[in-house]
């Protein structure tokens, strides 16, 4: 059975930092967009979790995972897949 791509964990956490720690500060304090931002955030939070809940479903049905790091990856050569890289 081939490997269920998924993304690499280290996608949400540069994603999420990037918008806590630089995009936060860079819109204005109270305003529509920090509002907007947060909701944004809010949600990276939640696909992160769901994405960890569909792993565990995974796990417990014996289904193998392959966490992609690019799509270019998968495309160059799709036999190359390791799992076995750092989340």
């Amino acid at each position: 059975m081939d490997p269920i791509p998924l993304p690499s964990h280290i996608h949400y956490e540069l994603l999420l930092q990037l918008l806590e720690r630089q995009t936060m500060h860079s819109v204005g304090r109270k305003s529509p967009q920090q509002e907007q931002l947060h909701e944004l955030i809010v949600t990276l939070r939640k696909a992160f979790t769901q994405q960890k809940q569909l792993e565990e479903s995974c796990a417990r049905a014996n289904l193998p995972i392959d966490y992609r790091w690019s799509l270019n990856q998968a495309m160059a050569d799709p036999t190359a897949a390791n799992s076995s890289l750092p989340q």
